[in-house]
C-alpha cells in the first residue's frame, strides 16, 4: 500500500479509501491510484478487510456425506443460491455423524472465517440423544429434529401421503413399503406418513422392506416382494432404490404395471428414462437451497429466525402406476 501512495503522490489513507470503494475520493485522485496499483501488481487484502468489517461473504456447509441423492442436490442448490447473493461456499464433509465431529466441524469453518453455518442433518447422530450446536454461530439446519433454530427441509410427510393415496386411489388393497435407513430423518417420515396414510382408511399395514438408498437394496426388496402373491403396489423411499426393484420384478417376471405398480421419491433426472418411466414423488431442492440461503441472510440481517420451513411436494404421475389386476393373470 505504502508503494502505491508513493507512486500515485498520494496518502497510504487515501489508497485506503480507494481501496474500499469510498465515494469521497475525487475521480482524477481515484484513477491515479488504481493506475498504480495495476502497475505494480497490487491487490487489496480482501480477507484482512473482511476480518476489519467481521463480514466474510461466506457460509459454511457442514454435511454428512455426499453419496445421497438428497445432500447432493440440496449442496448444489444452496451453492448456487449463495453464490447469486454474493457469497462463497467451504463445504466441510462429515465421515461419521457424531457429536464430535460436527463440534470439530464447527471450529474448522470458525476458523475458515465464515459468517453462518448450513447444517445437512440427514441422519441422526451416533452418540447423542440430541444434537448441540455452538450458541455464538448463526446456523440454519436441513433435514433435521434440531429444536432452536431455523429448519428448512421438503415436506416428506406430504410427498408419502401423495404416493399412498394415488396407489390407493388406483384400487389397490394396500401398498408395501420398500424404506430408506432406520438412522435417517427423511426415511422415518416417510415411512411414518405411509402407516398413518394406510391406517387412515383402514387398510392393512404390510410388513417394511428396509434398505440403504441404493439400487443394490431395493433389487434384493425386488426379489422378495416378487414372491408376495398379495402384494399389487408399492412405494419405495428413493428413487435409486426404485430402480433396483423395476430390475427385480423384470428378472422374476413380474409386470410394472400390469402385475405392480411402484412409487418412488425424489424425482431423480433419470426417473423419467426408467422402464417404465417411474412415478415419483418430486422434491424441490432449488427451493430448500434458497430457503436456506434466505434464512442465513435474514439472521445475519439481525432477525431472529426459528421454527420448520417446509417446501411442499408433487407427485409426477408416469407409467409405473395402473389400476391393480390379479397376480399371474395371463394376457
Amino acid at each position: 500500500m505504502a508503494d502505491v501512495a508513493q507512486l500515485a503522490g498520494v496518502s497510504s489513507q487515501t489508497v485506503s479509501r480507494v481501496s474500499n470503494g469510498d465515494a469521497a475520493v475525487i475521480e482524477a485522485t481515484r484513477k491515479r491510484v488504481l493506475d498504480a496499483m495495476k502497475e505494480l501488481g497490487y491487490r487489496p487484502n480482501s480477507a484482512a478487510r473482511a476480518l476489519k468489517r467481521g463480514d466474510f461473504r461466506a457460509i459454511g456447509v457442514i454435511t454428512m456425506g455426499l453419496t445421497s441423492t438428497g445432500n447432493v442436490r440440496t449442496l448444489d442448490a444452496i451453492a448456487g443460491s449463495a453464490s447469486r447473493a454474493g457469497y462463497a461456499v467451504t463445504l466441510i464433509p462429515l465421515d461419521a455423524p457424531t457429536q464430535d465431529n460436527v463440534k470439530g466441524a464447527f471450529t474448522r469453518l470458525d476458523e475458515l472465517a465464515v459468517d453462518a453455518v448450513v447444517l445437512i442433518m440427514e441422519v441422526h447422530l451416533l452418540d447423542a440423544a440430541a444434537l448441540t450446536l455452538p450458541p455464538h454461530v448463526k446456523v440454519v439446519v436441513v433435514d433435521s429434529d434440531a429444536t432452536g433454530f431455523p429448519v428448512v427441509d421438503t415436506d416428506q410427510r406430504q410427498g408419502a401421503r401423495a404416493a399412498v393415496r394415488h396407489l390407493l386411489g388406483l384400487g389397490h388393497d394396500t401398498v408395501w413399503h420398500v424404506a430408506g435407513p432406520e438412522e435417517s430423518f427423511a426415511a422415518g417420515r416417510r415411512a411414518e406418513a405411509w402407516e398413518e396414510a394406510l391406517r387412515a382408511e383402514g387398510r392393512a399395514v404390510p410388513p417394511v422392506l428396509r434398505g440403504d438408498w441404493t439400487p443394490e437394496s431395493g433389487y434384493e426388496a425386488g426379489l422378495r416382494l416378487a414372491d408376495e402373491a398379495g402384494c399389487t403396489a408399492v412405494f419405495v423411499a428413493n428413487d435409486q432404490m426404485a430402480l433396483g426393484l423395476l430390475r427385480a420384478f423384470h428378472d422374476r417376471g413380474v409386470r410394472v404395471p400390469g402385475d405392480v405398480s411402484v412409487v418412488g421419491f425424489d424425482d431423480i433426472p433419470e426417473a423419467a428414462s426408467f422402464i417404465p418411466p417411474l412415478t415419483t414423488v418430486h422434491q424441490d431442492f432449488a427451493q430448500v437451497g434458497e430457503w436456506c440461503v434466505d434464512a442465513v441472510l435474514r439472521e445475519l440481517a439481525g432477525e431472529t429466525v426459528t421454527g420448520v420451513r417446509l417446501v411442499p411436494t408433487t407427485l409426477v404421475e408416469r407409467h409405473s402406476t395402473a389400476s391393480p389386476v390379479a397376480r399371474g393373470r395371463e394376457d
